[in-house]
């Protein structure tokens, strides 16, 4: 395998399903650091994209239907967002809900772009490196 196809494989999936992204680089023989790098780069770059379309598409649907979403309304999401906040999103998005439904979550509640992403993106970062040394290690123990 073309060592690019695996560079490129890694960060895609990042971007698309985080938790499997670190051994799958392993799996295709990158070292398990730079296998937990390129997964976070993928997961980054997929976080900074949605925010960056959704902050003027929040902006457009708010221009046309003269309003934005009351989110005080709902009391299961009001309450969570009161406990965890940025930070909890940002810690548990990588094994939940991926870097584009935290950015899409942070948005609808009001969140501005640069803390919203750089609680997302920070999130990712023990995960990564989490996923890719217990799946480097973890052959090594059972192999």
């Amino acid at each position: 395998m073309h060592p690019a196809s695996a560079l490129l494989g890694t960060a895609g999936l990042g971007a698309l399903y985080f938790i499997s992204a670190p051994a799958a680089g392993i799996a295709l023989g990158l070292d398990w650091r730079v296998a937990a790098l390129l997964a976070w780069v993928g997961y980054s770059l997929a976080g900074i994209l949605v925010a960056g379309i959704g902050v003027p598409a929040r902006d457009f649907l708010a221009r046309r239907f003269k309003k934005l979403p009351d989110l005080s309304r709902n009391k299961l999401f009001h309450s969570c967002w009161k406990k965890g906040g940025l930070l909890g999103l940002g810690l548990i998005s990588p094994v939940t809900i991926g870097p584009k439904g935290a950015a899409l979550v942070g948005l609808a509640a009001g969140e501005k772009p640069a803390p919203l992403l750089a609680a997302v993106i920070g999130g990712a970062i023990p995960w990564a490196i989490g996923l890719a040394w217990a799946t480097n290690y973890g052959f090594k123990f059972l192999g």
